[in-house]
């Protein structure tokens, strides 16, 4: 059986007790804790005390994490630190973390190797992010694996962000996943989005076009997959009851996963 996550930014407190809610109703099994630069004591003080399974995401480059840039390296150091004390605190399996952009892939491998943890496990990326089309390192199969087999580290497969590298380079989205899947991702994300975009959009399912019930069937069974479809308030989750019955619909492999 597969084990689904909710995703979840270290400020988002107002959604606490929702959150444990939506565990105790077995929408999700764990919480993928978003952790934001300067939040250990929000952590601390707020989501440590849940009993529920945490996974730690770092901050990514638009928090000022870029492992692909040399000038980067202290202030890399720092918010890798305070990621580490985090999952520390909350006592996380992984630690996920993204390899940059508009730099190196052998310099991410150098700083994640200086600030290497056992939790590491590092994310695949689009061809091109959202700010000013940078071109992500990490994009595609081959600097995955060689950041894997020179880091000792896990991997996060992000099926979004390949679907959308694949496009780019003019690769079968399917063929391009199963190369993906077969480096044994420790985890994976997973939401709907545009089927012919370079752009990762985090969309509800059902209001993409993602190919949902052939993604699902290739996914091995008893995976951990975290929900990252967009949330559209920061009062409540009633968009991620939804996301999550559909999900459980499509991997049970019903066909009706949009009938309520």
């Amino acid at each position: 059986m597969n084990s689904y996550g909710l995703k979840l930014w270290s400020t988002n407190k107002g959604l606490i007790k929702e959150a444990v809610e939506l565990h105790r109703e077995k929408y999700c099994d764990y919480i993928e804790l978003y952790a934001l630069n300067d939040t250990y004591e929000t952590i601390v003080n707020h989501w440590k005390r849940l009993d529920i399974p945490f996974t730690i995401h770092a901050p990514h480059f638009g928090n000022g994490l870029n492992l692909s840039k040399k000038e980067s390296s202290v202030s890399n150091r720092k918010i890798l630190d305070e990621s580490k004390r985090c999952a520390d605190a909350l006592d996380a399996d992984f630690i996920i973390i993204h390899p940059g952009v508009e730099g190196d892939v052998n310099e991410t491998i150098r700083q994640i190797k200086e600030n290497y943890d056992s939790r590491m496990i590092i994310e695949n990326k689009p061809y091109l992010g959202l700010l000013n089309d940078m071109v992500c390192v990490g994009k595609t199969v081959e600097e995955i694996d060689m950041i894997m087999k020179n880091c000792g580290v896990g991997f996060c497969l992000d099926i979004g962000h390949a679907i959308c590298s694949a496009n780019y380079q003019k690769r079968d989205y399917l063929e391009y996943l199963k190369e993906f899947i077969a480096l044994s991702p420790t985890m994976y994300h997973l939401t709907d989005g545009d089927f012919k975009s370079y752009y990762d959009s985090h969309l509800h399912y059902g209001e993409g076009s993602y190919p949902l019930d052939k993604i699902a069937s290739i996914i091995p069974k008893n995976s951990k997959i975290t929900n990252e479809a967009r949330k559209n308030s920061t009062k409540e989750l009633n968009d991620f009851r939804k996301d999550m019955t559909i999900i459980k619909k499509i991997f049970e492999r019903d066909t009706n996963y949009f009938v309520n």
